[in-house]
């Protein structure tokens, strides 16, 4: 009885909304009853007076109308936007058929501000592609509700012509984001040149507040960033640019001296200078955060000039916290260049083999180095290099070893030294070399109790 009490006690969430409610379909269905008993009012009448008392009482209408097709019919339409948004394109189109206003709400501006362009050839690629019809009709009903926009396009010249065609026709948009991506070999190269660049001019002129721009591995030239800074320096926060061969070190500079808001850049080192550094470094430029460097070799025994610490010290000083990435595509006798004196690089990768000279120079020379991976160094152990970097390089959390050679008990000391910090320890089992101390079956005992977690090395690369 007491339990009973309590239950009955209990103030409900909603009393006086649920009580209405519960009378007004009460009194409806003894409407429904009243009228199957009573000979003397024929049905229709019997609609017409519940309809009449649905109209006046917006309760009741509240109650009636809670059918499952009256309450699709009633969905908010910004609800019915956030349920496509997450619906596949195909999904969409199928939904857009259901009725009027859904087909109303597969062409509501806010969902084509985004949309990808898959653009691929049938023969060459199993991968999908954007339907020409579609193609059609977004050019024709949404190209001014574009906004972010990216472009995939395979191996073939005739997915990046497409692509060009498209940018081409794009005279009433606005975009914010432009993305071009080659999924294979970059195929932008293969366009002629001026088709590319009137193309690209088409989105750089009529776009005035484009803040991304991800166009590496395409024929872009000088003339073409200026038209890019005259209509968007204000607005302009990424550009990425790797592998463009047409872009000189005065062209960047451009971009650099006029696109103050400029917050990650990603460029080939060919571009890199002093001059760029220190317009970066400026007191009107805002604080860098993301700069991304390839040092790639073309051909074996190519020559790169070098960066003065003068201007990676005024790079650091405007930018304390910015991140410097550096991909490392170089045979072993061209890095002769490279960490001599002090660079501020935070993640190194080196994607071809390294020497032990290189990686000891990497260890006096990077103390803001936070991530270090090595797919390859020879046959020599990298034991004493291993421990330098430990020492000297206090801020590393993550390190990657492929084909390299470590001695156990050097990488116990190294784990050791860098203690619980080390995030991320990806080290193939070839990489480790048993010694007096420890075996293999040992060691990932050992550098779990000093990492403060489980760990063991790596069957396979994971970087």
């Amino acid at each position: 009885m007491q339990r009973a009490a309590a239950v009955t006690t209990t103030p409900s969430p909603f009393p006086d909304a649920a009580a209405a409610a519960l009378k007004k379909m009460k009194r409806m269905k003894g409407a429904e009853e009243d009228s199957d008993s009573s000979p003397s009012k024929s049905p229709p009448e019997e609609r017409k007076k519940v309809r009449k008392q649905v109209d006046e009482d917006p309760e009741a209408a509240a109650v009636a109308s809670e059918s499952p097709d009256s309450e699709w019919a009633r969905l908010p339409q910004e609800l019915l936007l956030h349920v496509f948004q997450y619906l596949p394109l195909l999904d969409r189109a199928f939904a857009s058929q259901v009725c009027r206003r859904w087909n109303q709400a597969f062409h509501m501006p806010e969902l084509w501000r985004c949309f990808e362009f898959e653009l691929n050839q049938p023969a060459s690629s199993y991968l999908k592609a954007t339907h020409p019809d579609l193609i059609k009709q977004i050019i024709k009903r949404h190209s001014n509700h574009l906004q972010y926009v990216s472009f995939k396009v395979d191996s073939s010249t005739e997915s990046a012509e497409a692509a060009c065609d498209i940018l081409s026709q794009l005279v009433n948009c606005s975009l914010k984001t432009l993305g071009l991506i080659s999924t294979a070999r970059p195929s932008f190269m293969e366009v002629p040149k001026s088709h590319f660049i009137s193309a690209l001019t088409v989105v750089f002129v009529n776009s005035k507040s484009l803040s991304s721009l991800k166009i590496d591995d395409t024929p872009v030239d000088d003339p073409s960033l200026k038209v890019l800074v005259a209509n968007n320096s204000d607005t302009l926060k990424l550009l990425k640019m790797s592998s463009c061969p047409h872009v000189s070190p005065a062209g960047i500079l451009c971009v650099a001296d006029q696109c103050h808001g400029l917050r990650e850049l990603a460029l080939n080192y060919h571009l890199l200078s002093d001059e760029l550094l220190l317009a970066l470094s400026s007191e009107k430029h805002v604080h860098l955060e993301h700069l991304r460097i390839d040092v790639v070799s073309d051909n074996p025994g190519q020559h790169f000039h070098t960066i003065k610490k003068s201007s990676w010290d005024a790079m650091v000083r405007h930018s304390p916290k910015f991140n410097l990435v550096m991909y490392f595509f170089l045979y072993e006798d061209e890095f002769s260049p490279f960490f001599n004196e002090e660079v501020p690089v935070t993640h190194l990768y080196f994607g071809r083999s390294v020497s032990k000279e290189v990686l000891g120079r990497v260890g006096l020379h990077c103390p803001r180095l936070v991530e270090l991976v090595v797919c390859a160094n020879g046959l020599r152990p990298l034991d004493e290099e291993l421990i330098r970097i430990a020492k000297h390089c206090t801020q590393l959390s993550a390190i990657g070893l492929g084909e390299c050679e470590v001695s156990c008990s050097a990488f116990v000391e190294f784990v050791k030294m860098c203690g619980r910090r080390l995030s991320q320890l990806s080290i193939m089992e070839e990489v480790l070399i048993p010694d007096h101390q420890y075996s293999l079956d040992e060691i990932h005992w050992e550098v779990s109790k000093h990492l403060g977690r489980v760990w063991f090395p790596d069957m396979m690369p994971t970087w």
